[in-house]
């Protein structure tokens, strides 16, 4: 945090190019020009660039948003959540991506996105066997890799594909962003009619209904998988954004993945976080402790939507 003579600011060193920078800057300015006006907005630097190099490193002014973070225990919060995400969905559509920034697109690949991971579920089990001196993790994960391996393929063998392709054919005509990282700590709420999205690193043309699985999921596995809450979001949501009967049908496939337990077991097996033993073998209880509610959870999927 900077407290300066224009205010106060947030300085921020970003893990990746400027060419990324650069398309995440222009689909922010594009969607608070269709009014969604509540982002985390990026400071010119005196070269006019939405960011400064330093020794190589890339930095980022944007100005503090001083808000607390959405709770998602809490009711009145998660609506807040569920219809600022709509209100992002209507203005973050119709971006023309310049011809010299690269293109961020996942529209179309979820089928080949779920038989990868299928395969990688495989692969860890693989790597959890070999182990000749098991960890406790290994032995959690060797124990219950089946039943979510089931759970997963069930997800990509039900994808309704026609669907699927419809909703895509739409995302691309209506060229739609997703802010792919919809979660409690880039909500920042001043009072329940100003409200804040920040942090689009991970913005990109999406079917815009991952979002709202993401924030499903995020909400329901801090509340024992109280499907209430799943229908709350969906009626606070559709309130301001109506989704089709073709988007219901993906949505359904993506809260189907079991997305937690590949995630875990992603970032243990292939080191892709810095976290203690302890850490991974906690997060890997909690999410096999639940599992029997998370079923229950996708066995009422149809019921409400």
């Amino acid at each position: 945090m900077l407290k300066t003579d224009k205010g106060d600011k947030c300085l921020k060193k970003i893990s990746y190019g400027i060419q990324k920078l650069n398309y995440i800057y222009k689909a922010k300015n594009h969607i608070v020009s269709n009014g969604f006006e509540r982002v985390d907005r990026y400071n010119l630097s005196l070269n006019n660039n939405p960011y400064a190099l330093v020794n190589e490193d890339i930095y980022i002014v944007t100005d503090w948003i001083d808000g607390r973070e959405a709770d998602f225990k809490v009711l009145e919060d998660v609506k807040i959540a569920a219809r600022t995400l709509a209100k992002f969905h209507i203005a973050a559509r119709g971006f023309d991506l310049e011809e010299n920034l690269k293109v961020r697109c996942d529209v179309g690949k979820l089928p080949y996105t779920l038989e990868k991971r299928l395969r990688t579920l495989k692969k860890m089990k693989e790597m959890a066997q070999k182990n000749k001196k098991k960890t406790e993790f290994d032995m959690l994960y060797l124990s219950n890799v089946d039943s979510f391996y089931e759970l997963a393929k069930n997800s990509y063998e039900t994808i309704n594909m026609e669907s699927y392709k419809k909703v895509c054919d739409m995302s691309l005509i209506e060229k739609v962003l997703c802010h792919h990282d919809y979660t409690y700590h880039n909500i920042l709420i001043k009072n329940p009619d100003e409200v804040y999205l920040v942090d689009f690193d991970y913005l990109k043309s999406e079917v815009q209904v991952y979002d709202l699985s993401t924030l499903i999921v995020k909400t329901l596995k801090r509340v024992d998988w109280n499907i209430d809450y799943a229908v709350v979001i969906l009626k606070e949501y559709s309130s301001i954004r109506e989704l089709t009967s073709d988007e219901k049908e993906v949505l359904k496939t993506l809260l189907k993945f079991p997305q937690r337990f590949w995630r875990l077991a992603n970032r243990y097996y292939y080191k892709e976080a810095a976290w203690t033993e302890a850490t991974f073998l906690k997060k890997m209880k909690e999410i096999v402790d639940e599992k029997d509610r998370y079923l229950e959870f996708l066995s009422k999927l149809d019921e409400i939507l």
